[in-house]
């Protein structure tokens, strides 16, 4: 909790000086006055113990494993009957990430001082999503925390999964690749200078080298003596692309871009489709409007095309559409969304039906990724025959000319 250092009237006028732990300053303030003082000034202390455990804590980040551990459990500390307060201050104590448990007890400490959980998870934005803070606060609201943490859990593992699989199926592609380029650099940078200086001893200085060869050389030449072009280059390109994907334009041009990618195209798609299902279900069951529910919606799918169109789609339902009807004209969306959205609308069952949706694209997604691995591992061999084939070329062509002229 902060600590705020005060100069303060007394009721005898005398003035007087401490430090005092509060939420914010207006509970400091508060607490102050309670006490018969007349705050004068009132300003954030920061000790030396507190910038050095920023300092050790900085940086690290809370894996999702870890909020899903912690929601499930919140869930069922809850679910039995623990005060909130108590059941924090548990999960403080147990917690194994040491940034996780910093912020934990602060949260504690700010819900002990009347603060709604709600807008206490919204003050630690770096840990806990628009949707997760969305999703308590309409829990809180409507009495069913408990439960909400509950779907939120289910939708964090469901996320993780997916994250997992893919991450696996990419596992041995991402091997290849490196394994490939890793041989074409050593043959360039040791193999290559050595086969072009004996076929230029054994031609003669005024052998003609075929055109591959040539090249070949020549590139060999430039990673040798301008290797510091190569690696600043690669750095600053890197940097700046970087920086330039972190802005709004360049993250829609990247995004517009991953759906042009064949296979990524349909992996995208299905899991955007998968998530806006149980995100969007797991909101409509806790009370939130179709409006707020789909601004939250479109923040979360990770995609800033899918993104517009959700947005676009918002400003059609706040004109009196049902949500059916902009998602049937949708480019991302196919047609069994819309048909489903509308059975939705129709019978009442929105959230019910939109959760058969996200189940249905979960088990697409699995099998995509199943067989991404399987299609990504021919195309790597191939590469790699590739860049090997071409510097075999670049090596027999000149030994067969050398040997015919012989």
């Amino acid at each position: 909790m902060p600590k705020f250092s005060y100069t303060a009237l007394a009721k005898d006028g005398k003035r007087l000086s401490g430090t005092i732990d509060a939420a914010d300053k207006l509970v400091a303030t508060q607490s102050l006055q309670r006490r018969g003082l007349r705050p004068m000034v009132l300003k954030t202390e920061t000790s030396k113990s507190d910038i050095l455990k920023n300092l050790k804590i900085g940086g690290k980040k809370v894996k999702l494993k870890d909020l899903v551990v912690f929601t499930r459990q919140l869930a069922t500390m809850i679910n039995a009957g623990v005060p909130l307060v108590r059941s924090l201050n548990t999960l403080s104590k147990q917690t194994e990430n040491d940034f996780f448990r910093q912020h934990i007890i602060e949260i504690t400490k700010e819900v002990e001082g009347g603060m709604a959980f709600a807008d206490v998870l919204d003050k630690h934005k770096e840990i806990f999503t628009p949707i997760y803070i969305n999703m308590v606060r309409a829990g809180e609201a409507g009495g069913i925390l408990d439960e909400i943490l509950k779907k939120l859990a289910t939708q964090q593992e469901k996320d993780s999964r997916i994250r997992g699989k893919f991450k696996s199926a990419m596992t041995y592609p991402i091997i290849l690749l490196t394994i490939t380029f890793s041989v074409f650099f050593a043959l360039m940078i040791f193999v290559m200078p050595r086969i072009g200086a004996i076929i230029q001893d054994l031609g003669g200085p005024d052998a003609e080298l075929p055109q591959l060869t040539q090249v070949l050389l020549a590139i060999s030449g430039f990673m040798i003596n301008q290797w510091y072009i190569l690696i600043g280059g690669g750095a600053l390109i890197t940097y700046f692309l970087r920086r330039y994907i972190k802005t709004p334009k360049g993250r829609r041009q990247k995004d517009i871009l991953l759906l042009k990618i064949p296979v990524l195209r349909t992996i995208i798609q299905k899991v955007a489709i998968a998530r806006f299902a149980r995100i969007f279900a797991s909101l409509m069951s806790a009370g939130v409007t179709v409006i707020d529910t789909l601004e939250v919606t479109s923040k979360a799918i990770g995609n800033a095309v899918i993104e517009e169109e959700l947005m676009k789609a918002a400003k059609v339902v706040a004109n009196g559409q049902q949500l059916s009807q902009p998602l049937s004209e949708s480019s991302v969306f196919p047609p069994i969304v819309s048909q489903m959205m509308a059975i939705g609308e129709e019978t009442g069952q929105t959230d019910e039906i939109l959760l058969k949706v996200a189940d249905f694209y979960e088990e697409e997604v699995d099998e995509t990724v199943d067989s991404l691995s399987s299609i990504l591992e021919p195309i790597m061999i191939v590469v790699m025959g590739v860049m090997v084939g071409l510097i075999a070329a670049s090596v027999i062509g000149p030994i067969s000319n050398l040997s015919t002229q012989i």
